[in-house]
């Protein structure tokens, strides 16, 4: 087989040529010995894998202790990562808008890149949709950012759906799939804390369930993404052993980036300091050790059951967060810590293991197809990672590109990475490898020159072939200096009355 490149992502094809060709039997037997071997790789598994896929809401990639941080506790995922395989270089592609986790999971559930999948996915085909015409019952809890019509059409049973993008973590609206699959009922207010919440309806799923059927069971949490009220015993651990403040800290981003006072980024005022991002720090890291815990009691009731020898686990999160990296708090911004995001996946045929091969979460369509032996519905751009892991390729791409809104466009290689920003003319080049917390940029040096324009022409390409018509320069750049010093912030509703307090009060 050969890969052949196209806009739409790589695929394998079989080369096809006549027997009549060959000029002994030797190759004979040897194209006749791959067409088996190829053949075989897309056929379906003897017994069908089950799915459990577990969905993250803004957790950076570099929050689990099994990753390399020794300042935060994360048991279960650590007991994941340490049967699994992690990526290490997951990431989403960008957003159109400041809801980055709604592209992030219409990309996910499409396998397509952000500019050719609608928001509502209307007229897409949904990967638990195509599990579920492969015989699979099919579930999903949790957060459904993308409109009530596709999670119905997504899931043939589903309970504690929330539509919509964040909510108080105490007080998440939910509602059930009614019997007959064409509505939400029992719209409430649910009783318990959300990753709590999502948790028990995925477990009552696994006791329940038809055990005649293979199944794909979705739990979308919406943690750790703010309001970052994570239960007062793990808010106060992390208050008694602070992690640091990142590296790239900052009390403000040194220039405008154009998305400097979106919502994300009222949560705290400017500038920042090192006390109130400690404590938003301690906040983030208690809402992500709590949801660890809840991932253990899914672990254990895939064990109690018997299910973990077939049960195929994804962790992932639709993105990262800044949480005070470069002066930022959100995740509306092209940097490693909030386009990059956990990916951990573990089950049968899956060795312990880790890459730094560069992904898409969009490439976990294609994946878990494969991994499935489904066929891959032909509009689908993701790239299969089953070959990364099976061993059989160290790579599915050499370069990735990520963008937001008209703001922003990166792209990244294995070491270097480039950003530029139309709105005001401005590039930054960081060498990943010497500079992993991109904090200098090599763009005006002149030694750099030739790197930037190649990188320059690289992301056009990725323009093209995805689709993007942003271009990368304007006649009329706005102002790069801004000072948000004292600038007023209001809080959303969603925020609880100590938040409130604490952070708004001024």
């Amino acid at each position: 087989m050969h890969r052949v490149d196209t806009p739409a992502g790589d695929r394998y094809a079989p080369v096809c040529v006549p027997v009549a060709c060959f000029g002994n039997l030797r190759m004979l037997l040897r194209i006749t010995l791959l067409a088996v071997v190829c053949l075989s790789t897309t056929q379906a598994p003897a017994e069908p894998p089950n799915i459990v896929f577990l969905f993250a809401d803004d957790q950076r990639p570099d929050t689990i202790a099994a990753w390399g941080n020794a300042h935060i506790q994360t048991p279960h995922l650590d007991r994941l990562a340490g049967r699994g395989f992690s990526f290490r270089r997951n990431y989403c592609m960008g957003s159109i808008h400041g809801a980055v986790c709604q592209p992030s999971r219409a990309m996910l559930m499409s396998g397509r890149t952000l500019y050719r999948v609608p928001m509502d996915l209307q007229g897409v085909t949904l990967l638990p949709e195509l599990f579920a015409e492969a015989g699979y019952s099919t579930f999903g809890t949790g957060k459904w950012h993308n409109g009530a019509p596709s999670y119905l059409r997504a899931f043939q049973r589903g309970k504690a759906a929330m539509m919509g993008g964040m909510s108080d973590h105490t007080k998440v609206p939910v509602a059930d799939m009614s019997p007959s699959g064409n509505e939400l009922i029992n719209e409430r207010t649910g009783e318990k804390f959300s990753s709590e919440l999502f948790a028990d309806a995925l477990i009552e799923f696994l006791q329940t369930r038809d055990d005649s059927k293979p199944f794909f069971a979705y739990a979308a949490f919406t943690s750790p993404h703010d309001p970052r009220q994570p239960p007062e015993p793990y808010r106060q651990h992390y208050y008694d052993h602070r992690p640091p403040l990142p590296e790239n800290f900052m009390p403000q981003h040194p220039f405008h980036n154009g998305w400097m006072t979106g919502r994300d980024e009222t949560l705290a005022a400017w500038p920042r300091t090192p006390e109130v991002i400690s404590d938003q720090l301690a906040e983030y890291y208690g809402m992500i050790s709590h949801l660890d815990e809840q991932i253990g009691r899914i672990l254990d009731e895939l064990e109690q059951q018997g299910l973990t020898e077939n049960t195929l686990i994804v962790y992932t999160a639709d993105h990262g967060l800044a949480v005070g990296s470069h002066g930022l708090l959100g995740k509306q911004n092209l940097y490693e810590h909030s386009m990059g995001c956990p990916l951990i996946i573990a089950g049968p045929g899956v060795p312990h293991g880790a890459t730094e091969a560069l992904t898409y979460l969009y490439d976990l369509f294609p994946t878990l197809c494969d991994v499935a032996g489904l066929s891959v519905p032909d509009d689908v751009d993701g790239r299969s990672l089953r070959p990364i892991f099976s061993g059989e390729t160290e790579t599915v791409r050499d370069s990735l590109f990520t963008t937001y809104e008209d703001k922003m466009r990166a792209v990244r290689d294995d070491r270097y990475k480039l950003i530029r920003y139309p709105l005001i003319n401005h590039t930054q080049l960081f060498d990943l490898q010497q500079d992993p917390s991109e904090l200098h940029n090599l763009a005006e040096d002149p030694e750099h020159a030739g790197r930037v324009d190649a990188m320059l022409a690289l992301l056009t390409d990725w323009q093209q072939r995805t689709d993007d018509k942003q271009p990368l320069t304007v006649d009329d750049p706005q102002p790069m200096e801004i000072d948000l010093t004292g600038r007023k912030r209001t809080p959303n509703r969603w925020q609880p009355a100590w938040i409130v307090e604490k952070y708004f009060s001024e």
